[in-house]
Protein backbone atom coordinates (compact mmCIF):
# COMPACT_ATOMS: atom_id res chain seq x y z
CA UNK A 1 0.00 0.00 0.00
CA UNK A 2 1.57 3.43 -0.63
CA UNK A 3 0.09 6.44 0.67
CA UNK A 4 0.85 10.09 -0.41
CA UNK A 5 0.89 13.29 1.61
CA UNK A 6 2.58 16.58 1.72
CA UNK A 7 5.15 16.59 4.27
CA UNK A 8 5.79 20.13 4.71
CA UNK A 9 8.58 22.29 3.62
CA UNK A 10 10.40 19.09 4.00
CA UNK A 11 9.08 17.57 0.47
CA UNK A 12 6.51 14.55 0.03
CA UNK A 13 6.08 11.67 2.79
CA UNK A 14 5.18 8.70 1.07
CA UNK A 15 3.79 5.65 3.49
CA UNK A 16 4.17 1.87 2.56
CA UNK A 17 2.92 -1.81 3.74
CA UNK A 18 5.70 -3.82 3.35
CA UNK A 19 3.83 -6.89 1.45
CA UNK A 20 4.49 -10.54 1.14
CA UNK A 21 6.25 -10.07 -1.56
CA UNK A 22 8.37 -7.60 -1.52
CA UNK A 23 10.11 -8.98 2.26
CA UNK A 24 13.83 -8.97 1.61
CA UNK A 25 16.12 -5.87 1.03
CA UNK A 26 15.02 -2.57 1.48
CA UNK A 27 16.15 -1.12 -1.08
CA UNK A 28 14.63 -3.84 -3.56
CA UNK A 29 11.41 -3.53 -1.63
CA UNK A 30 11.09 0.82 -2.05
CA UNK A 31 11.62 0.15 -5.83
CA UNK A 32 9.20 -2.06 -6.20
CA UNK A 33 6.94 0.16 -4.19
CA UNK A 34 7.95 3.26 -5.81
CA UNK A 35 8.99 1.93 -9.61
CA UNK A 36 9.17 5.68 -10.37
CA UNK A 37 12.51 6.32 -8.92
CA UNK A 38 15.90 4.52 -10.07
CA UNK A 39 17.74 2.17 -7.81
CA UNK A 40 20.76 3.94 -6.99
CA UNK A 41 18.14 7.32 -6.32
CA UNK A 42 16.71 5.04 -3.66
CA UNK A 43 19.86 4.45 -1.99
CA UNK A 44 20.86 8.00 -1.67
CA UNK A 45 17.92 8.74 0.14
CA UNK A 46 17.89 5.72 2.28
CA UNK A 47 21.69 6.69 3.44
CA UNK A 48 20.44 10.44 3.33
CA UNK A 49 18.14 9.55 6.45
CA UNK A 50 15.23 10.43 4.86
CA UNK A 51 14.03 6.82 5.14
CA UNK A 52 12.33 4.82 8.20
CA UNK A 53 11.05 1.63 9.37
CA UNK A 54 8.53 1.28 11.83
CA UNK A 55 9.12 4.60 12.98
CA UNK A 56 13.19 4.31 12.89
CA UNK A 57 15.59 6.13 10.89
CA UNK A 58 17.40 3.27 8.88
CA UNK A 59 20.20 4.21 6.90
CA UNK A 60 21.39 1.09 5.02
CA UNK A 61 19.97 0.03 2.05
CA UNK A 62 20.73 -3.74 2.49
CA UNK A 63 18.57 -3.68 5.62
CA UNK A 64 15.59 -7.04 5.95
CA UNK A 65 12.15 -6.02 5.81
CA UNK A 66 9.34 -8.54 6.54
CA UNK A 67 5.51 -8.03 5.58
CA UNK A 68 3.38 -5.52 7.59
CA UNK A 69 6.25 -3.54 8.53
CA UNK A 70 5.62 0.53 7.77
CA UNK A 71 7.67 1.98 5.71
CA UNK A 72 8.43 6.32 5.27
CA UNK A 73 10.39 7.76 2.31
CA UNK A 74 10.49 11.72 2.45
CA UNK A 75 11.26 12.82 -0.88
CA UNK A 76 12.93 16.19 -0.29
CA UNK A 77 11.89 19.19 -2.60
CA UNK A 78 13.85 19.91 -5.62
CA UNK A 79 16.27 22.78 -5.24
CA UNK A 80 17.21 24.30 -8.51
CA UNK A 81 20.77 23.96 -9.58
CA UNK A 82 22.79 27.16 -9.21
CA UNK A 83 23.57 28.82 -12.17
CA UNK A 84 27.44 28.98 -13.42
CA UNK A 85 29.09 31.95 -14.76
CA UNK A 86 29.52 32.31 -18.35
CA UNK A 87 31.16 35.04 -20.54
CA UNK A 88 28.44 36.18 -22.15
CA UNK A 89 29.05 40.07 -23.75
CA UNK A 90 26.72 42.41 -22.10
CA UNK A 91 26.19 45.91 -23.22
CA UNK A 92 26.32 48.31 -19.95
CA UNK A 93 24.29 51.95 -19.50
CA UNK A 94 25.10 51.82 -16.06
CA UNK A 95 26.93 50.52 -12.89
CA UNK A 96 27.38 51.17 -9.63
CA UNK A 97 27.50 49.14 -5.90
CA UNK A 98 24.23 48.91 -6.31
CA UNK A 99 23.11 48.21 -9.53
CA UNK A 100 23.41 47.61 -13.10
CA UNK A 101 21.57 48.95 -16.27
CA UNK A 102 21.70 46.69 -19.12
CA UNK A 103 20.71 47.22 -22.95
CA UNK A 104 19.42 43.39 -23.54
CA UNK A 105 19.76 42.08 -26.92
CA UNK A 106 17.01 40.22 -28.44
CA UNK A 107 16.99 36.46 -28.20
CA UNK A 108 18.73 36.36 -24.65
CA UNK A 109 16.68 34.73 -21.97
CA UNK A 110 16.70 36.59 -18.93
CA UNK A 111 17.16 33.68 -15.82
CA UNK A 112 17.26 29.60 -16.31
CA UNK A 113 13.97 27.78 -16.85
CA UNK A 114 13.22 24.57 -18.78
CA UNK A 115 14.46 24.34 -21.81
CA UNK A 116 16.91 27.31 -21.27
CA UNK A 117 19.17 26.62 -18.54
CA UNK A 118 22.11 28.01 -19.70
CA UNK A 119 22.92 31.03 -21.97
CA UNK A 120 21.00 33.42 -19.96
CA UNK A 121 21.20 36.96 -18.75
CA UNK A 122 21.66 35.15 -15.24
CA UNK A 123 24.49 33.48 -16.46
CA UNK A 124 26.29 36.37 -17.83
CA UNK A 125 25.60 38.84 -14.99
CA UNK A 126 27.19 36.18 -12.65
CA UNK A 127 30.18 36.20 -14.49
CA UNK A 128 30.23 39.99 -14.68
CA UNK A 129 29.38 40.63 -11.12
CA UNK A 130 30.68 37.63 -8.78
CA UNK A 131 29.57 36.65 -5.83
CA UNK A 132 27.78 39.62 -5.35
CA UNK A 133 24.73 38.57 -6.71
CA UNK A 134 24.50 35.04 -4.74
CA UNK A 135 21.41 34.76 -2.81
CA UNK A 136 19.77 38.40 -4.14
CA UNK A 137 16.13 37.77 -5.38
CA UNK A 138 16.66 33.84 -5.25
CA UNK A 139 18.77 31.20 -6.70
CA UNK A 140 17.40 31.11 -10.17
CA UNK A 141 16.78 34.59 -10.47
CA UNK A 142 19.85 36.67 -8.79
CA UNK A 143 18.87 40.52 -8.52
CA UNK A 144 16.01 39.89 -11.58
CA UNK A 145 14.11 43.04 -10.55
CA UNK A 146 11.99 43.05 -13.86
CA UNK A 147 12.25 40.83 -17.06
CA UNK A 148 11.81 41.20 -20.95
CA UNK A 149 10.89 38.94 -22.98
CA UNK A 150 13.53 36.63 -24.51
CA UNK A 151 13.12 38.46 -28.32
CA UNK A 152 12.38 41.70 -26.51
CA UNK A 153 15.00 44.18 -26.74
CA UNK A 154 16.15 46.98 -24.21
CA UNK A 155 16.74 48.28 -21.17
CA UNK A 156 16.80 46.40 -17.52
CA UNK A 157 17.98 47.37 -13.93
CA UNK A 158 19.45 44.57 -12.24
CA UNK A 159 20.15 45.06 -8.44
CA UNK A 160 23.69 43.60 -6.89
CA UNK A 161 22.48 43.96 -3.44
CA UNK A 162 19.75 42.54 -1.17
CA UNK A 163 18.76 46.44 -0.03
CA UNK A 164 19.00 47.37 -3.64
CA UNK A 165 17.00 44.16 -4.47
CA UNK A 166 14.48 45.26 -1.74
CA UNK A 167 14.25 48.89 -3.04
CA UNK A 168 13.57 48.35 -6.25
CA UNK A 169 10.68 45.49 -6.54
CA UNK A 170 8.82 47.63 -4.25
CA UNK A 171 8.96 50.99 -6.79
CA UNK A 172 7.98 48.05 -9.89
CA UNK A 173 5.44 46.54 -7.50
CA UNK A 174 3.46 49.56 -6.33
CA UNK A 175 3.73 51.14 -10.50
CA UNK A 176 6.09 53.84 -9.79
CA UNK A 177 2.96 55.42 -7.34
CA UNK A 178 5.45 55.85 -4.35
CA UNK A 179 8.61 57.07 -7.13
CA UNK A 180 9.42 58.15 -10.59
CA UNK A 181 9.10 54.00 -12.18
CA UNK A 182 8.83 55.19 -16.07
CA UNK A 183 8.93 52.29 -18.80
CA UNK A 184 8.39 52.94 -22.12
CA UNK A 185 8.19 50.86 -25.33
CA UNK A 186 8.45 51.35 -29.09
CA UNK A 187 6.18 49.05 -30.91
CA UNK A 188 5.38 48.47 -34.49
CA UNK A 189 1.77 47.10 -34.87
CA UNK A 190 -0.20 46.10 -37.71
CA UNK A 191 -3.17 48.87 -38.64
CA UNK A 192 -3.23 52.12 -36.78
CA UNK A 193 -4.89 52.04 -33.54
CA UNK A 194 -8.39 54.83 -32.95
CA UNK A 195 -7.47 56.94 -31.21
CA UNK A 196 -4.21 57.34 -31.74
CA UNK A 197 -3.53 58.33 -28.19
CA UNK A 198 -5.02 56.53 -25.26
CA UNK A 199 -4.86 53.55 -22.90
CA UNK A 200 -6.24 49.95 -22.64
CA UNK A 201 -6.97 49.20 -19.17
CA UNK A 202 -8.39 45.50 -19.51
CA UNK A 203 -7.18 42.19 -16.85
CA UNK A 204 -4.52 39.42 -18.12
CA UNK A 205 -4.56 36.22 -16.86
CA UNK A 206 -2.76 32.89 -18.25
CA UNK A 207 -5.00 31.89 -21.37
CA UNK A 208 -7.67 28.65 -20.70
CA UNK A 209 -7.05 27.50 -23.86
CA UNK A 210 -3.26 28.06 -24.87
CA UNK A 211 -1.14 27.88 -21.74
CA UNK A 212 1.82 29.47 -23.27
CA UNK A 213 -0.53 32.53 -24.06
CA UNK A 214 -1.64 35.46 -21.76
CA UNK A 215 -5.42 36.79 -22.81
CA UNK A 216 -7.72 39.41 -21.63
CA UNK A 217 -10.00 37.90 -19.31
CA UNK A 218 -13.01 39.39 -17.68
CA UNK A 219 -13.35 41.76 -15.01
CA UNK A 220 -12.62 40.33 -11.75
CA UNK A 221 -10.04 37.51 -12.88
CA UNK A 222 -6.64 37.80 -13.77
CA UNK A 223 -4.43 41.02 -12.63
CA UNK A 224 -5.64 44.43 -13.29
CA UNK A 225 -2.88 45.31 -16.62
CA UNK A 226 -3.13 49.31 -17.82
CA UNK A 227 -0.90 50.09 -21.15
CA UNK A 228 -0.64 53.77 -22.29
CA UNK A 229 -0.07 54.28 -26.09
CA UNK A 230 0.43 56.70 -28.21
CA UNK A 231 1.11 56.51 -32.44
CA UNK A 232 4.11 58.15 -33.84
CA UNK A 233 4.12 57.47 -37.03
CA UNK A 234 1.95 55.50 -39.64
CA UNK A 235 3.09 53.71 -42.76
CA UNK A 236 1.62 53.38 -45.84
CA UNK A 237 1.40 49.88 -47.86
CA UNK A 238 2.93 49.55 -50.81
CA UNK A 239 0.45 50.64 -53.20
CA UNK A 240 -1.46 53.70 -52.32
CA UNK A 241 -1.80 55.71 -49.22
CA UNK A 242 -4.12 53.36 -47.10
CA UNK A 243 -2.13 52.51 -43.50
CA UNK A 244 -1.17 49.02 -43.06
CA UNK A 245 1.15 49.86 -39.89
CA UNK A 246 2.41 52.32 -37.18
CA UNK A 247 4.96 52.98 -35.06
CA UNK A 248 3.74 53.11 -31.77
CA UNK A 249 5.10 53.88 -28.06
CA UNK A 250 3.59 52.46 -25.31
CA UNK A 251 3.91 53.21 -21.51
CA UNK A 252 3.66 50.37 -19.22
CA UNK A 253 1.49 51.58 -15.63
CA UNK A 254 1.63 47.78 -15.08
CA UNK A 255 3.96 45.09 -15.87
CA UNK A 256 2.52 41.45 -16.54
CA UNK A 257 3.59 38.99 -18.82
CA UNK A 258 3.42 39.78 -22.53
CA UNK A 259 1.55 43.02 -21.58
CA UNK A 260 2.01 44.89 -24.57
CA UNK A 261 1.68 42.44 -27.01
CA UNK A 262 -1.72 40.89 -25.58
CA UNK A 263 -3.24 44.65 -25.36
CA UNK A 264 -1.88 45.99 -28.77
CA UNK A 265 -3.48 42.17 -30.19
CA UNK A 266 -6.78 42.99 -28.06
CA UNK A 267 -7.56 46.00 -29.48
CA UNK A 268 -6.88 44.61 -33.32
CA UNK A 269 -3.33 45.99 -33.40
CA UNK A 270 -1.10 42.86 -32.54
CA UNK A 271 2.89 43.17 -33.85
CA UNK A 272 4.47 42.68 -36.25
CA UNK A 273 6.45 39.75 -36.24
CA UNK A 274 4.66 38.39 -32.88
CA UNK A 275 3.96 35.19 -33.85
CA UNK A 276 2.21 34.21 -30.71
CA UNK A 277 -0.34 37.02 -30.95
CA UNK A 278 -0.32 38.22 -34.41
CA UNK A 279 -0.57 34.64 -36.54
CA UNK A 280 -3.94 35.64 -38.38
CA UNK A 281 -2.32 38.69 -39.38
CA UNK A 282 0.78 37.56 -41.51
CA UNK A 283 -1.07 37.47 -44.80
CA UNK A 284 -0.98 41.57 -43.92
CA UNK A 285 2.86 41.51 -45.02
CA UNK A 286 1.63 40.90 -48.59
CA UNK A 287 1.15 45.04 -48.28
CA UNK A 288 4.27 46.20 -47.58
CA UNK A 289 6.73 46.30 -50.37
CA UNK A 290 9.86 44.45 -51.04
CA UNK A 291 12.11 46.27 -48.97
CA UNK A 292 10.43 46.28 -45.74
CA UNK A 293 8.96 42.08 -46.24
CA UNK A 294 12.94 41.64 -45.94
CA UNK A 295 13.39 43.35 -42.70
CA UNK A 296 10.45 41.88 -41.43
CA UNK A 297 12.11 38.81 -42.17
CA UNK A 298 15.38 39.40 -40.98
CA UNK A 299 13.90 40.52 -37.67
CA UNK A 300 12.09 36.86 -37.17
CA UNK A 301 10.74 38.12 -33.53
CA UNK A 302 8.16 40.83 -32.25
CA UNK A 303 8.89 44.15 -33.01
CA UNK A 304 9.14 45.81 -29.56
CA UNK A 305 12.11 47.48 -28.07
CA UNK A 306 12.20 48.63 -24.12
CA UNK A 307 13.50 52.34 -25.05
CA UNK A 308 12.76 54.40 -21.69
CA UNK A 309 13.42 53.36 -18.15
CA UNK A 310 13.16 55.31 -15.48
CA UNK A 311 13.05 55.12 -11.75
CA UNK A 312 14.55 56.27 -7.72
CA UNK A 313 17.84 55.01 -7.07
CA UNK A 314 17.37 52.32 -3.99
CA UNK A 315 20.39 53.89 -2.16
CA UNK A 316 20.06 57.86 -2.95
CA UNK A 317 16.86 58.16 -3.97
CA UNK A 318 18.22 60.09 -6.86
CA UNK A 319 15.80 59.99 -9.72
CA UNK A 320 17.52 57.96 -12.62
CA UNK A 321 16.76 58.26 -16.74
CA UNK A 322 17.72 56.11 -19.20
CA UNK A 323 16.98 56.09 -22.97
CA UNK A 324 17.99 53.51 -25.90
CA UNK A 325 17.33 53.45 -29.33
CA UNK A 326 16.40 50.38 -31.37
CA UNK A 327 18.57 48.09 -32.28
CA UNK A 328 19.69 47.67 -36.16
CA UNK A 329 17.35 44.64 -36.72
CA UNK A 330 14.52 46.65 -35.70
CA UNK A 331 15.80 49.93 -36.79
CA UNK A 332 15.90 48.72 -40.62
CA UNK A 333 12.61 47.74 -39.90
CA UNK A 334 11.28 51.48 -39.37
CA UNK A 335 13.18 52.70 -41.45
CA UNK A 336 11.95 50.32 -44.65
CA UNK A 337 8.62 51.22 -43.46
CA UNK A 338 8.79 54.85 -43.17
CA UNK A 339 9.60 55.02 -46.97
CA UNK A 340 5.88 54.47 -47.24
CA UNK A 341 5.44 57.24 -44.21
CA UNK A 342 1.61 58.35 -44.67
CA UNK A 343 1.54 61.96 -43.49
Amino acid sequence: MDATNAAGSGGTLRRFVVAADQAGRLDRMLAAAAAELSRSRLQQLIKAGHVTLDGQTVTNAKHKVTAGMQVALTLPEAVPPEPAPEAIPLTIIYEDEDLVVIDKPAGLVVHPAPGNETGTLVNALIAHCGDTLSGIGGVKRPGIVHRLDKDTSGLMVVAKTDRAHQALSAQFADHGRTGPLERAYLAVVWGVPAPQRGSVVAPIDRSPRNREKMAVVPEGRGRTAITHYAVEQVFAAATGQEPVASLVRCHLETGRTHQIRVHMAHIGHPLLGDALYGSGFRTKANRLDDAARERLAALARQALHATLLGFAHPATGEPLHFESEPPADLAALIAALSGNRHD
